[in-house]
């Protein structure tokens, strides 16, 4: 398993337990008892560095090289799917994946942002960042489920859009401006679930949703920690100071309204348990999908709207009057 910076702790001692595993069954010896201990001694340790995260060490975590990625938990939620690709335009874009699945029976659309496994896997990929073929494949997926009244599913997982020359000159900002535009009139019930890094409008693209999760470890936000510290700061060694300004962590989109939930991990991150992870989010889909199927198309626009224009008001206090 890769570890991130922070685990290094941990990571010394599984490398020590693995050792120990390996000499007990290659020599016919009995470290059971060490074993056990060191077992106990990782795990106290595990509990203890993940009790009190920073806002930039939640965001390591959600960049985790073995954290879920849609395709791993599409794969485990869906009885059975069939992935879609292409805009009918352009290309497929890779960094973006479009299933049509069935979640215990429910026939569902199901889109998210997919990053790779490996540098050639993520080249692929694009490392999670979509061009505008992308959100205009996932558009074409969105209209056919409003056209067949199936209910949408979205996994967001991405660092932000694709900057790059070819994506601007191919009209990368009105594709995610009409996904945006599109997912807030569509007549069917949206669920979207915020996997890692919903980084920007690359992530919002696929997120107005009438019920929008985050994982415990996961990070929503306008930009990166470091692009923030770049800009603002002019250093992005500042990251861990910006992290915790933009507010990104699931706490904190919680506390400021902006996600309706929050889903548990397993101690240590999603990537310690893709069962345990992908069982959580399966639950709440379904649970959201059979209760928003109740509802009238009119109330699911309606409710939609209403619930990303109250984001961000803010009520300005009269001054008090003196004597």
């Amino acid at each position: 398993m890769d570890y991130i910076p922070l685990e290094k702790p941990i990571a010394d001692l599984e490398v020590k337990i693995s050792e120990l595993k390996r000499l007990a069954a290659s020599q016919a010896v009995n470290l059971d008892g060490e074993i056990a201990d060191l077992e106990s001694k990782a795990a106290q340790m595990r509990n203890e560095l993940f009790s009190r995260l920073t806002p930039y060490e939640i965001a390591q975590i959600s960049r985790h090289p073995k954290r879920p990625t849609s395709l791993d938990i599409i794969s485990y939620i869906c009885d059975d799917f069939i992935e879609v690709h292409g805009d009918r335009n352009f290309l497929d874009d890779k960094a973006i994946v479009t299933v049509l699945g069935k979640i215990a029976g429910i026939s569902c659309v199901i889109i998210g942002n997919q990053k790779g496994r490996g540098t050639k896997d993520n080249i692929t990929r694009n490392f999670g960042m979509s061009r505008p073929e992308g959100y205009r494949k996932a558009l074409r997926l969105m209209s056919m489920a409003e056209r067949f009244q199936l209910p949408i599913v979205t996994l967001v997982d991405t660092p932000g859009a694709y900057p790059g020359v070819g994506a601007e000159e191919r009209g990368q900002s009105e594709a995610i401006a009409k996904n945006i535009m599109v997912m807030s009139q569509l007549r069917v019930p949206i669920v979207t679930v915020v996997t890692g890094e919903g980084g920007s409008g690359g992530a919002l693209a696929l997120a107005v949703a009438n019920r929008v999760y985050m994982m415990a470890y996961s990070i929503y936000s306008v930009i990166s920690p470091e692009g923030c510290a770049s800009i603002l700061m002019k250093d992005a060694s500042k990251a861990s100071q910006s992290a915790k300004a933009l507010k990104l962590t699931a706490e904190d989109a919680k506390g400021l309204k902006i996600i309706d939930g929050i889903l548990p991990e397993p101690i240590g991150g999603a990537h310690r348990s893709l069962v345990e992870t992908s069982e959580t989010i399966k639950a709440q889909l379904l649970s959201d999908i059979e209760e928003l199927r109740g509802w009238t198309p009119e109330k699911l626009v309606e409710h939609r709207r209403e619930k990303f224009t109250k984001m961000g008001q803010v009520v300005e206090k009269k001054p008090e009057k003196e004597g």
